[in-house]
Parts: C-alpha cells; structure tokens; sequence
C-alpha cells in the first residue's frame, strides 16, 4: 500500500521550493516503456560494482531499470565529488555523448538493474529516440540548476530538507511511498552532494527529528510532516 503522491503547493512562491517539486514532474518512465520489445542488454549489478569508470572508452548509454546510483568525478589529486544520485527512468552517460570516453564514475548502491543503450542502432530503429534523448539533456541541465540554486542560497538544514523533498518527489514519481524511504547512500556521500560535512548533516537531521518532522532510524527516513518540512525552504509571500 502507497502513501498519497504529494501534491505540489500552488501558494509557495519560494524558488528553491519550486525547483526541488518541480524536478520529478516528468514520468520516469517514457523512455523505457518507448524501448520495451527491443532486444537490449540488460545487465544485474550488485551493490558496489561499477556501471562504468572515468576515461573508459565509451559504449553507449544506460537506461536504470531498478536500483540506486551515485555519479562521482575524481580530481587529479584524488579529491571526490557526488554528482547525483540516480533512480528508475535516469539515464547514465549523458555527459559524455560527445566524447570517446566516459568522464565519471556510475557506481551502484544496492542490487539493480540496467540496459544498455547503443546509440548508433537506436538511432536507426527508433527515430523517437534522439527526441527522448533530447528531453532527458535539458531535463539533466534543469535538475542541475535547481541543485545550484539550492547549495548556494540555502543553509545546512534546508538543503538537507531539499534532498529529502527530492528524493519523495522521485520516489512518489515511481510509484513508491513519498514519506517513508531507505538512504542507498551513506551520510558521507549526502553531505558531499550538499557541500556539507558529514557532522552537519547528521546534526541537520537529528533537529528535523527533534522537531517532529521526521523520524530517522539508521538508512530508513519517515517523513512525518510533508506541509511543515516544505514550509522550512519556502519564502514568505510577498505583497
């Protein structure tokens, strides 16, 4: 049994609160629903095993049939940055299309599945590929404006509230429960997505518990107060 979908709140005015509702709006789906029938190769990953590394040669790209996945770009120096964490209808490798090799590392976070997707031969067999593959670049340039709205003009709680609104919208999205959800990713990788250290975000979520407004248990988060967790990063009207 699903909990309710959220539904977006028509009042807030907050741009931060707009993005983070707005970005699952799209079904997650159309594409993989556009390729079923087609013989791809679906590959099963366990948790921890690489899709691709930065600087392999590049294959195609990679529509997630199930699971969870983080992206990550590695500095010279060794310095670690998480790009995004990856769900159902997502597709890896979109930042490399126009390279012959992968420029990050896909890493899944629990068991999943993937099919690849060999540009040349979908071009060819199915015309209406180049146009969902359009639609998901300026979907990704879109979610990665949000995400640069966020980090720069919210505090620690707030971007953690944001990711948590997110990830219920996404989840929502896919059909599963918009307020009770299991963290693939540890601590650590969270607050590097948010720009923050690890203490500030376990601090940030031990005060959203405090006040009532979620309750966490290790990986497994219940959001007990959608309203009240929105109204954290919304902005007063202005008259």
């Amino acid at each position: 049994m699903y909990d309710r979908p959220i539904t977006p709140d028509t009042n807030v005015c907050d741009p931060c609160t707009a993005a983070v509702q707005g970005a699952a709006t799209a079904s997650p789906m159309m594409l993989e629903r556009l390729l079923e029938g087609l013989p791809l190769v679906r590959r099963r990953l366990r948790r921890r095993q690489y899709v691709f590394r930065a600087g392999q040669p590049r294959h195609g790209l990679y529509l997630i049939h199930s699971g969870f996945y983080k992206t990550r770009v590695i500095s010279e120096d060794g310095r670690e940055k998480v790009t995004g964490f990856r769900l159902r209808g997502d597709l890896l490798g979109l930042e490399a299309l126009d390279l012959p090799t992968y420029t990050c590392d896909a890493i899944a976070l629990d068991v999943g599945e993937i099919w690849e997707l060999p540009q040349s031969y979908l071009r060819e067999r199915l015309p209406e590929f180049q146009e969902r593959l359009t639609a998901a670049l300026a979907g990704e340039i879109r979610r990665d404006w949000n995400w640069m709205l966020v980090l720069g003009s919210l505090n620690a709680e707030q971007r953690v509230v944001s990711f948590l609104l997110d990830l219920s919208a996404r989840l929502s999205a896919l059909g599963f429960s918009s307020t009770s959800m299991l963290l693939r990713m540890t601590r650590a990788d969270l607050g590097n997505f948010l720009a923050l250290q690890l203490e500030t975000v376990v601090r940030a979520l031990h005060r959203l518990q405090a006040q009532g407004l979620i309750e966490v248990e290790r990986r497994q988060i219940r959001i007990h107060d959608l309203p009240r967790l929105r109204a954290q990063i919304a902005l007063p009207a202005m008259h």
